[in-house]
């Protein structure tokens, strides 16, 4: 029974003048008797509910430059600067949703998360790797990397069965992702904690996509405006049925849309670099050994 902080039993016949229970001390129970009615009262220790507020209250969340290490010491190998720039910038921003004190980890913001990183670290040179360093990033904020894959992998498969309007209309169907679906437009209503991100709108874009709700698959252009206003729709009715902002949602999916292009752009002149270097070392491989072939036939001469 929850602590009582005081009681007061009145009645229409009676005055107020009888003596209220005492709830002082260590944790115990005491009977109060009133016209014959006996009342067993349990009473809380004090001390025991500030020792709880202050096991809460003592709690301090590691900072960012103790997760950045904690990713360091996990993954030890050098990273090319073009990954590991934006992977460290990444780091940071989720280290601030992570400990939030309304953040509570979702599958929509998993699959978010993993679809920018296998976005990110496409073409990485090898995917031994790239699941080490996914391993170790997830691992650095103290979350479990396995449960990221397989709730992105779950969601993917769902959606990728749904139409557009078969994935607005979760909330009248059962099912477990419609399930995890329902749980988050409860918290996002202020009903348990939730913390809006641009993880999680990335999470809904690419449910929508597995849908088929965005991405005209036509080019004539009256029915490309056609689409772009039915996928407009979709979108706002899937917010609507999350109970989610949609002018955040826009704004954070062109902010994603514009790192994925710069993020094309850098990859394409590493490519160039690194065909460039590629070529240098095979132009000085190949004069290399046309200078031992000389060599070695100077040598051939003057023994013959």
């Amino acid at each position: 029974m929850a602590s009582i902080p005081s009681a007061s039993f009145s009645s229409p016949c009676r005055h107020a003048s009888e003596r209220r229970p005492s709830f002082a001390g260590v944790c115990s129970s005491s009977v109060t008797s009133l016209r014959g009615v006996r009342f067993e009262v349990r009473k809380i220790s004090t001390r025991m509910v500030v020792r709880c507020v202050a096991a809460a209250a003592s709690y301090v969340p590691p900072t960012v430059s103790e997760t950045k290490l904690n990713f360091l010491k996990a993954y030890k190998r050098p990273i090319p600067s073009i990954y590991n720039n934006v992977l460290q910038e990444l780091l940071v921003q989720q280290h601030l949703m992570r400990y939030k004190t309304t953040y509570q980890y979702d599958a929509v913001f998993a699959l978010g998360f993993v679809t920018v990183y296998e976005q990110l670290m496409e073409g990485f040179p090898s995917s031994e790797d790239r699941d080490a360093i996914f391993q170790s990033y997830i691992k650095a904020l103290k979350e479990d990397p396995e449960q990221y894959r397989i709730d992105a992998k779950k969601l993917e498969e769902w959606a990728s069965s749904q139409t557009p309007s078969s994935l607005v209309d979760f909330a009248s169907r059962e099912g477990e992702v419609e399930a995890i679906l329902k749980d988050i437009s409860e918290r996002a209503q202020g009903n348990g904690n939730f913390s809006y991100s641009r993880f999680f709108a990335i999470g809904l874009f690419r449910l929508l996509e597995l849908a088929n709700a965005t991405e005209p698959t036509v080019l004539e252009k009256e029915d490309y405006f056609c689409q772009a206003l039915t996928q407009t729709f979709v979108v706002l009715q899937l917010c609507a049925a999350l109970h989610i902002n949609k002018h955040s949602v826009d704004r954070d999916l062109d902010v994603y849309r514009n790192l994925l292009s710069k993020l094309v752009q850098a990859k394409e002149l590493l490519k160039e670099y690194v065909d460039r270097e590629k070529k240098k070392r095979e132009e000085r491989s190949t004069s290399q050994k046309a200078n031992e072939a000389i060599t070695q036939f100077v040598g051939d001469i003057s023994v013959f």
